[in-house]
C-alpha cells in the first residue's frame, strides 16, 4: 500500500514526510483493518510532522480524521462486518483500567494511544484500528465531508460543551476559525448562541460571516460585548490575555489545540480575577464522539473542504501551515481493498 511516514521532522516547507510502499498492515485480536476513502489533515498532524510534537513511533504515518470501510476483522471482533463504513478518531484507545477510565475520563488516561502519533494514521490507502474505538458513519454522506467530523468535529464540541453555555443567548467567542471553529460555530448557533469571532485570514472571517457569526474582527479586535465563554483554536499562546479579558464575570476560556506556543505573563485582576477560568482540552472520550455525530446529523452540520489526493498530503499541510485552508483540508483515497485483503492470506 501506499503511504507517508515522517522520516525526519522539521519545517513543512521542506519535506519531512516522504511517500512511501508498504506491505498492507494486518489485524491482530480485536482490530479491524480499514480501507481509506478519505482522511482529514489537522493541525496536530503538523505539529507531528514539524516536530513541535515528538515522535512517539519512528516513521509514524500521520492522520487522525479517516473515514473508510472494513476490508478485514481480526479475531474475537463482533461489532463490526466486513463493508461496514467506519471513522477513526484521535482517541486510538485506552487502558480502561486506571482511575480515569474508571470514573469515565478516558480522554485523561494513564497509558493512551493515539492515531497518527502512536500509532500509523490515515494518510495511507488503509490502516488498522481498536474496534472498539472506531464509529459507525452513515453511508449515504460523502467521505471527504464527514472526515472533519472525527478530530476537528469532536475537539470543538468538547471544547464548547465545557465552557457552559448550552442556552440561548449565550455569548460565544472564538478565537481562530479553522477546521475545527467552522464546525463548533454550527453547533454554537444551533443551541442559540451568539458568536464572535477573531481570526487574522480574511477568507476564514468570510466563512465566518456565512456561517452566522454575530460579529466578526481581525487579530486584536475586541468582541463589542463581554463574553460568557470563549474558545482558542488557534495554536498562538499570545491570544490567551486578550481572550481572557474579553470574558464576563465568571467567563470560561478553553484552549482546544494539544500544542499552544507561550502564553504571556498574566495579570491577575485583568485576566483572571471575578472568577473567570482558564481551562485546556484534552483529547476527547467516544461519548463526544457519538454526541458530535449524533448532533451533525440533527443540526445538520455541512463542513467546508479543500480536497487533495493522497500524493497531495505534503501540499496540504503547507496550506495549512500558511493559513490558505478554508474550512478543513481532506485527503481522498482511492482504497485498495483487493490488496489489503490478500495481504491476509
Amino acid at each position: 500500500m501506499r503511504c507517508w511516514e515522517v522520516r525526519t521532522p522539521g519545517a513543512i516547507a521542506g519535506a519531512p514526510l516522504a511517500l512511501v510502499e508498504r506491505a498492507a498492515p494486518e489485524p491482530r485480536a480485536g482490530e479491524v483493518l480499514v480501507a481509506v476513502e478519505a482522511c482529514g489533515v489537522c493541525r496536530t498532524d503538523l505539529h507531528v510532522a514539524e516536530g513541535d510534537l515528538a515522535l512517539r513511533r519512528a516513521a509514524v504515518v500521520p492522520g487522525h480524521e479517516i473515514v473508510g470501510r472494513v476490508a478485514a476483522l481480526g479475531r474475537g471482533v463482533t461489532s463490526a462486518r466486513e463493508g461496514d463504513r467506519v471513522g477513526v478518531a484521535w482517541l486510538g484507545s485506552s487502558c480502561g483500567a486506571c482511575r480515569f477510565c474508571a470514573r469515565g475520563a478516558e480522554n485523561l488516561c494513564l497509558a493512551p494511544r493515539f492515531t497518527g502519533w502512536d500509532s500509523d494514521g490515515g494518510y495511507a490507502e488503509s490502516v488498522v484500528a481498536n474496534a472498539a474505538f472506531v464509529y459507525a458513519l452513515p453511508e449515504r454522506a460523502d467521505a471527504a465531508e464527514l472526515a472533519p467530523l472525527l478530530c476537528a468535529g469532536i475537539i470543538g464540541y468538547r471544547a464548547w460543551s465545557l465552557c457552559g453555555v448550552a442556552r440561548r443567548g449565550a455569548r460565544l467567542g472564538i478565537y481562530g476559525f479553522g477546521g475545527s471553529a467552522h464546525i463548533a460555530i454550527q453547533v454554537a448557533r444551533h443551541f442559540g448562541n451568539e458568536v464572535f469571532v477573531v481570526s487574522r485570514g480574511e477568507r476564514h472571517r468570510q466563512l465566518a460571516r456565512e456561517s452566522g457569526a454575530a460579529w466578526v474582527g481581525g487579530p486584536g479586535a475586541i468582541p463589542p460585548e463581554p463574553l460568557d465563554a470563549a474558545i482558542l483554536f488557534a495554536p498562538a499562546g499570545a491570544i490567551v490575555p486578550d481572550a481572557l479579558a474579553a470574558l464576563d464575570r465568571g467567563g470560561v476560556l478553553a484552549v482546544a489545540g494539544i500544542h499552544l506556543s507561550s502564553i504571556p505573563p498574566l495579570d491577575y485582576q485583568a485576566h483572571l480575577f471575578q472568577e473567570r477560568v482558564l481551562r485546556s482540552v484534552t483529547a476527547n472520550t467516544r461519548a463526544d464522539g457519538r454526541a458530535l455525530l449524533r448532533l451533525a446529523e440533527e443540526i445538520p452540520i455541512r463542513t467546508h473542504v479543500m480536497r487533495y489526493p493522497l500524493e497531495g498530503a505534503l501540499d496540504a499541510l503547507r496550506d495549512l501551515a500558511g493559513n490558505r485552508i478554508r474550512g478543513a483540508a481532506v485527503l481522498e483515497v482511492q482504497p485498495n481493498v483487493t490488496t489489503s485483503r490478500e495481504a491476509l492470506r
